[in-house]
């Protein structure tokens, strides 16, 4: 069984990053490294704040479309649920 995260990223301005994936720590990594040109690389997206994952990929691509349509607002409140201090999430994935 596979699973897909949809995951929020940041960077020290709060600039918001929404994506969707099979592989969390390897995307994250990539965006870490600035591996792959765009958005994230350009605004320095380093800090993963939010994930959810699901085992279904249409789930995930309509989910990450759904929040991706949310005010900025929303999105925040979704990040503050689970994650009140804007951890990275990913703290020692690498070490």
């Amino acid at each position: 069984m596979n699973n897909y995260y949809i995951y929020i990223m940041t960077n020290n301005s709060k600039t918001l990053y929404t994506g969707v994936t099979n592989d969390l720590n390897r995307r994250v990594y990539e965006h870490k490294q600035k591996i792959i040109p765009g958005f994230t690389q350009k605004y320095n997206i380093t800090n993963l704040v939010y994930f959810e994952d699901t085992s279904d990929v249409n789930t995930a691509i309509a989910r990450e479309k759904q929040i991706k349509g949310w005010l900025r607002e929303k999105k925040i409140a979704l990040i503050e649920s689970v994650n009140p201090e804007w951890k990275d999430l990913s703290t020692g994935w690498y070490d």
